[in-house]
């Protein structure tokens, strides 16, 4: 993994890169040896191929995450890896909740296909040029999404002595 000052490096490649700009970099993270780059969403392909050229060829994952109740609320982590170094980065973007939308890498990186798709059906990120973007665990029809943290859990309440009198009092 990129050290600390290597991390530097890259975000600053990434700010003179041509068509990225000084603002594609919101913020570095080096923390438990876990170089973390957060970037403008609507930079995301340019970003991913500028990282691809320098040996981050294979995505392991992309997964969704809820940072309920601050805004921008949805984000969306990439995990690069560059095979030839053992080398690792990651690199976030966060999106409103009221228009969650970011561009779909499938075209470039073919394995994000099926993971964009559970990013949509769990947190309800839609992924614009997705080549089919649908529902891939729950439902077509089901309303919501259940990985976000406001998605209410239901179940039967669970009775203890102190609501005991509540559970008496519903059969009557």
């Amino acid at each position: 993994m990129p050290d600390a000052t290597g991390l530097e490096l890259i975000a600053q490649e990434l700010r003179e890169a041509e068509g990225l700009g000084e603002g594609v970099v919101l913020e570095t993270l080096f923390f438990r040896e876990r170089a973390t780059l957060t970037i403008d969403p609507t930079l995301i392909l340019p970003v991913l191929e500028q990282l691809r050229g320098k040996g981050y060829a294979f995505m392991s994952s992309l997964h969704g995450v809820d940072y309920y109740p601050h805004e921008p609320r949805l984000g969306v982590h990439y995990e690069l890896l560059d095979m030839e170094r053992v080398d690792r980065i990651t690199v976030k973007l966060r999106v409103p909740s009221d228009v969650p939308e970011v561009d779909s890498v499938t075209d470039a990186w073919p394995t994000a296909n099926h993971q964009e798709r559970e990013v949509y059906d769990m947190f309800g990120v839609v992924f614009k040029g997705h080549p089919d973007l649908r529902r891939i665990l729950m439902p077509e029809d089901y309303e919501g999404h259940p990985q976000r943290r406001d998605f209410p859990i239901g179940g039967e309440p669970v009775l203890f002595t102190h609501n005991e009198s509540d559970r008496i009092g519903a059969r009557r």
